[in-house]
């Protein structure tokens, strides 16, 4: 066990690495430090003197990868790769166009979207896995067939709709809560509530039609017609064996989407007014913030590797034959 998770985490390093080249490759090179001066100070003619300057205060008026003009180490340690790309291995996030520090804003932001996100997701999974049992366990009957309907139409209809509407008729019409805004404390809750129902009721669609389909092919193999020969009820056959080994492609999804609980919903926290990292994305591309782009990009790369070698470990504690692979 511990050998395969070993062999995992060492298969993510180069992975890792590769995403941190690419990711220099499109922030300096691609787009060279000029091009995001001349961006950045947003008029039809820069001087020269003001994109020098502009490089000078945001760290970005040294060679790319290899300074020949220091000595020893500082060869490699005082260019834009080190300071900028290198560092993000020790999560060293530098410093924004602003002057804020982009590890603490990091560390502040997180909570509010896993303010959003835990809920949503742990509510969201225990309904959708509910609502695709019962329409296995109803197959074939006007039940599975109007689930069907209602899930196809439900996964037609924009995320965008979700948001407007639900803002429209609970906050607007209503008045139930507050259309946005944040809070800390228990005063957050009032927040929380609309956009946790709106990220549910978006995702029944698309979840609850996926596990339908994972369940009803797992109700077709023998392992369950034996159980029910065997005068198993189909309650338990549904949840002790269908539920069961329907697990595996179920991790798949579930297990991934995790770490990406920390980087919040770009739609959800814009709209609602929640200050986690989703908004403080989209802000920092509003703002041309170089700094935390990379960062934020950086972030996400590694926090989806650490959801792929969590489904991996969720494997073996499934199906302990992949331990062997």
């Amino acid at each position: 066990m511990i050998a395969y998770i070993i062999r995992r985490i060492l298969y993510a390093i180069p992975i890792l690495i590769g995403v941190n080249l690419i990711t220099f490759a499109l922030f300096f090179i691609v787009n060279s430090p000029d091009d995001m001066a001349r961006m950045h100070l947003g008029m039809k003619r820069v001087t020269d003197e003001a994109i020098v300057k502009w490089k000078q205060d945001h760290g970005y008026d040294r060679p790319l990868v290899y300074n020949g003009d220091q000595p020893g180490l500082s060869k490699v340690t005082d260019t834009i790769f080190f300071q900028n790309s290198v560092r993000l291995f020790v999560f060293d996030f530098g410093v924004a166009d602003n002057g804020r520090d982009i590890g603490f804003d990091i560390s502040q932001r997180m909570w509010p979207s896993l303010a959003i996100a835990l809920p949503t997701f742990l509510t969201g999974l225990l309904v959708y896995i509910t609502f695709a049992l019962l329409m296995a366990f109803f197959r074939a009957t006007y039940i599975d067939v109007w689930g069907v309907i209602l899930c196809v139409m439900l996964m037609s209809v924009s995320g965008l709709f979700y948001i407007i509407g639900g803002q429209y008729l609970i906050s607007k019409m209503l008045h139930l809560v507050p259309i946005s805004g944040y809070d800390d404390g228990v005063h957050a809750f009032k927040f929380l509530v609309l956009p946790v129902l709106i990220g549910i009721v978006g995702g029944v669609g698309g979840s609850s039609r996926w596990y339908r389909t994972i369940f009803l092919e797992e109700i077709g193999k023998d392992f369950v017609r034996t159980a029910r020969a065997k005068g198993l009820r189909e309650t338990t056959v549904l949840f002790r064996h269908v539920l069961k080994n329907g697990m595996i492609p179920i991790l798949t999804g579930v297990v991934v989407a995790i770490p990406l609980l920390f980087i919040g919903s770009l739609i959800t926290e814009s709209f609602f007014g929640i200050p986690g990292l989703g908004s403080y994305t989209i802000d920092a591309i509003g703002s041309q913030d170089f700094a935390i782009v990379r960062s934020m990009v950086f972030l996400g790369s590694v926090l989806y590797i650490i959801g792929l070698i969590l489904t991996d470990i969720s494997y073996t504690l499934v199906d302990p034959r992949i331990r062997l692979q």
